[in-house]
């Protein structure tokens, strides 16, 4: 299933949030939105989710979820969002649940996602017991079970150091290079975007807008460190960025 954005825009109010928004998000992509503080990127991924509606513009979802697909949308938060109470395998299994799936049936889709998230030895564990990386890859198994068309993933590594934030990117690029999946990627980190985005949409400060569109061909599992056309790009980017995030930085917040 690709998602279409037609000439998105919004208001909050008075306040233009997000001008003349046109991006598609192909089929089997990591689509990555970068811009400064303030620029709408929540605010299009909200959209994208069906939480709110823009103003005007549409967000259009173009062919048929995967087979056996419980939530076409599902999200990936920075805050993990785990219940505590319950083990890694009972996390999961509670989205399941929210659709009547248990017993067997239940059990091979945990399985199957606890192996892909290199999970499968920590099932009984409580989240207190893990890292804030584990904690993670469980966000995303749980998400994965619920086999979704578009994973939509707001800044899902930021809470992470900087050591546990590699190795998450290692895990979602051997994750995709497995089994390709469709997902936007929020963030502010321009090595994030570089090192996993298939295409890259650069928004304008506020109101949002499309600067500039950026693919990269580098298969996922050849963008190592020292590529210089990656390095390259994440330049450009900053370039693009750099005036903006300072001004954004700088603005004084309403209260």
């Amino acid at each position: 299933m690709d998602i279409r954005l037609d000439a998105v825009s919004h208001f909050y109010g008075e306040t233009e949030v997000l001008r003349d928004i046109s991006v598609d998000i192909p089929n089997g992509q990591i689509v990555c939105v970068v811009g400064p503080s303030g620029c709408g990127k929540s605010t299009l991924l909200r959209f994208i989710g069906g939480l709110e509606r823009p103003s005007s513009g549409r967000v259009l979802q173009i062919g048929a979820p995967p087979e056996g697909s419980l939530n076409p949308l599902t999200y990936v938060f920075q805050d993990f969002a785990l219940l505590p109470w319950r083990s890694v395998r009972g996390n999961i299994s509670l989205v399941l649940e929210d659709h009547g799936i248990r017993g067997t049936k239940a059990d091979r889709i945990i399985g199957d996602v606890l192996d892909r998230t290199r999970l499968t030895d920590f099932g009984n564990a409580l989240p207190k017991q893990l890292s804030g990386g584990m904690k993670q890859r469980v966000a995303i198994a749980r998400a994965l079970a619920v086999n979704p068309a578009v994973m939509l993933m707001d800044e899902p590594l930021s809470a992470l150091d900087a050591q546990t934030r590699e190795l998450l990117m290692d895990d979602l690029v051997a994750l995709w290079t497995r089994q390709p999946f469709t997902a936007v990627y929020v963030t502010h980190n321009l090595a994030e975007a570089v090192r996993l985005g298939h295409k890259i949409v650069v928004l304008s400060r506020r109101p949002g807008q499309v600067r500039e569109t950026i693919e990269i061909d580098t298969a996922l599992a050849d963008r190592g460190y020292g590529n210089a056309e990656l390095e390259r790009v994440q330049k450009h980017l900053w370039t693009l960025m750099r005036d903006e995030a300072r001004a954004a930085d700088e603005e004084l917040v309403d209260v």
